[in-house]
């Protein structure tokens, strides 16, 4: 079924189509070499685990191929129709269509089963393979068994989501003559004819759910952090050195002061002792900070920095522009559901556009350009990637009021990296409505026209009435035969309800990119090192340095 699809889409399409394809093949090309350098900075060097590193590796690529898929769905479907509102030639068999849009449903369906198998059993079972490998001391089989019991209680909740998909939302004939096992086998037929649909468009709309808390979090507050950061720069590495070595001479001066109590032989008390220890262990971490910071000094990264010390500030000023224009689009699009969408039971569906967005404006207005935008699509999902990593290396991970790892260069544990996945998956997931409450009208219809009849009255040389074709944007209220609907829009709005929490989930977005802001400009300057230094580290991890 897919190579007929395909077969049947590049011969009526040979130009569009394909290109529409190789834009997907050279993301996934830049995605894969992106996922191998991301992973590889930031694992430990001393804890990386193959398998753990090919599963962060192929986790980051899939969350990102999925994103990718996005923008190919738009321009397939934008590129069915001409600017005059009619479908060009190799689109005018409803066939023909049927095939290409078919051809992206698989490919969502592949990516997204893919993504259940990562989120409820791949990554389970290696982060809990690692996490009995802490605790065991080299028994294969012991971890395997271990790992295995916790990842069923994952793939029993995977299961569940799958059912209630299946089953829950379809209608059951409510004559009382139907006997049970009809009405069992009417669920069955039901859930064969679309072709699991239903189940997986809950479940993936369940792990979208717990994505949009992560991108609540992470996305919003690193929407704030990145750009700030980016203008406000890092303290001066010579500077920070000398008051780090004032330091480290006050507490030795300390200690020396304790030690000279039981110079004849008297025991110190237990007051003093707890003193000294904790004084010493200052000392460690400061003199750990100290060749942190001598090597950093040296290194060719400081210049480096410097010299991009302007282009820095540039970027961090775009950034911020960015992250204000989607939360104004973003909040435009909101008001715009709260004032005239059909309500909660709904999920705040509205029928075209009543409050201008201004990325709903630039999206359809680029398309006509190829592949701008495309381009600007890319660039949104790059952003709001690079903005949830930011967060996540900012904040860690935590899990309520505790803190579970932390994100360091060359310094993640194996455990850390797939949790890091995880999270990134789901935001990833979350990402394709945010671009559909960003601009909505480019999400569901692209650049389609449809083409509506007008009457018009004769003023010249034979008075009458004369009916012209004028083309106009694909709305929720076209016909259905005119504008095709974008398989990603299918998978967004099948359940009301899910809906209904990604709206709500919007405001709270909102909510906290402010409050983000509003600690992100109180902050001071980071520490050239932040973050490679912390108390629990040990000596050995010194002896690769991250910027020699």
């Amino acid at each position: 079924g897919l190579a007929r699809a395909c077969l049947g889409a590049k011969m009526a399409a040979p130009s569009d189509v394909i290109i529409g394809w190789c834009i997907f093949a050279v993301l996934l090309l830049a995605i894969l070499a992106f996922c191998w350098v991301y992973v590889r900075k930031y694992q430990s060097r001393q804890e990386s685990e193959v398998i753990s590193t090919i599963t962060a590796i192929c986790a980051l690529a899939i969350a990102l191929v999925t994103s990718a898929l996005l923008p190919v769905d738009i321009f397939l479907v934008s590129f069915m129709k001409n600017q005059n509102g009619t479908y060009k030639e190799w689109a005018e068999n409803n066939d023909t269509r049927l095939s290409i849009e078919n051809t992206v449903l698989y490919g969502y369906y592949t990516l997204y089963s893919i993504i259940l198998f990562c989120v409820f059993l791949w990554i389970p079972f290696v982060y809990f393979y690692y996490e009995e490998k802490d605790e065991d001391d080299g028994n294969s089989c012991s971890q395997v068994k271990s790992a295995l019991k916790y990842t069923f209680g994952f793939m029993v909740v995977c299961s569940g989501l799958l059912l209630i998909g299946a089953f829950v939302p379809l209608d059951i004939p409510s004559n009382k003559n139907t006997t049970e096992w009809e009405k069992v086998k009417l669920l069955f037929q039901e859930f064969g004819s679309s072709h699991g649909l239903t189940a997986l468009s809950f479940s993936i709309s369940s792990l979208t759910l717990i994505g949009m808390v992560a991108a609540i979090i992470y996305t919003a507050y690193g929407m704030s952090a990145l750009p700030l950061n980016l203008i406000k720069g890092t303290k001066n590495a010579t500077y920070e050195r000398l008051e780090n070595t004032e330091d480290i001479e006050e507490v030795e001066q300390h200690i020396e002061r304790i030690k000279s109590k039981c110079k004849d032989g008297r025991p110190l008390p237990s007051r003093d002792r707890r003193t000294l220890y904790q004084l010493e262990e200052k000392l460690r971490i400061l003199r750990r900070r100290d060749r942190h910071l001598d090597s950093f000094e040296k290194s060719c990264w400081t210049k480096l920095c410097g010299v991009m010390r302007p282009l820095k500030i540039i970027w961090g000023i775009f950034f911020i522009l960015v992250a204000l224009l989607f939360t104004v689009s973003l909040f435009l699009s909101n008001l715009d559901k709260a004032l005239h969408s059909a309500g909660i039971r709904s999920g705040f569906i509205i029928f075209g556009t009543n409050l201008t967005n201004p990325l709903n404006m630039i999206l359809p207005v680029l398309q006509t350009v190829f592949p701008l935008d495309c381009v600007l699509i890319t660039v949104i999902i790059i952003y709001f990637i690079f903005t949830s990593m930011a967060g996540i290396r900012n904040m860690g991970i935590w899990f309520f009021w505790i803190r579970l790892y932390k994100i360091r260069r060359g310094r993640t544990r194996p455990q850390a990296l797939l949790f890091l996945c995880m999270i990134l998956l789901l935001i990833v997931l979350h990402t394709n409505y945010m671009i559909y409450s960003l601009a909505p009208q480019y999400v569901m219809y692209g650049s389609q026209k449809y083409v509506i009849q007008s009457n018009e009255t004769l003023v010249y040389a034979h008075l009458g009435n004369s009916t012209t074709s004028v083309p106009k944007v694909c709305d929720a209220v076209a016909p259905e035969e005119q504008c095709t609907i974008t398989r990603t829009y299918l998978f967004l709005h099948k359940f009301w309800f899910f809906s209904a929490a990604y709206y709500f989930g919007n405001w709270a977005f909102i909510v906290i990119f402010l409050i983000g802001l509003i600690v992100s400009c109180c902050k001071g300057k980071k520490s050239v090192i932040e973050g490679e230094v912390e108390e629990d580290d040990s000596d050995m991890s010194d002896e690769e340095l991250p910027y020699v």
